[in-house]
């Protein structure tokens, strides 16, 4: 398996405006790229990154915060974790920012992992990411 970095960490927000203003102006956060549906913190390594949750139920959950790690063969990846019986949330999908799949931990946490093919322009479109596959 080819885990190469916690990418992002990911907040399910409820008002994007409001998360985006605590994050940037109350914490002071460096933006990096900010869209209707995606807005990322910190220029290099590790983003904190802020996204919609489709249900308010998500919001302040544990199922509210994700961690992504960056992987460098889905496939792979996929085959293995699959192999020791790991739950997925999210089947393996092609993107238009690469492959990414969503998994869960024992207790049900849940895990992004990507493989980028390419650097961002608008960052995850992760619309679909709770939907049922």
């Amino acid at each position: 398996m080819a885990f190469r970095k916690v990418g992002a960490v990911i907040l399910l927000v409820s008002n994007m405006d409001k998360s985006i203003k605590f994050y940037k102006d109350t914490l002071g956060l460096p933006l990096k790229r900010k869209s209707k549906d995606w807005t990322e913190f910190f220029k290099d390594g590790t983003v904190v990154a802020l996204h919609p949750a489709k249900k308010k139920s998500m919001v302040g959950s544990g199922a509210g915060m994700l961690v992504g790690f960056m992987v460098t063969d889905m496939d792979a990846t996929v085959k293995e974790l699959k192999a020791k019986k790991v739950k997925f949330f999210k089947k393996p999908k092609e993107e238009s920012f690469g492959k990414h799949a969503i998994i869960e931990d024992p207790d049900g946490h849940l895990i992004s992992i990507a493989e980028i093919k390419t650097e961002l322009e608008e960052g995850f479109d992760m619309l679909g990411m709770f939907g049922t596959d």
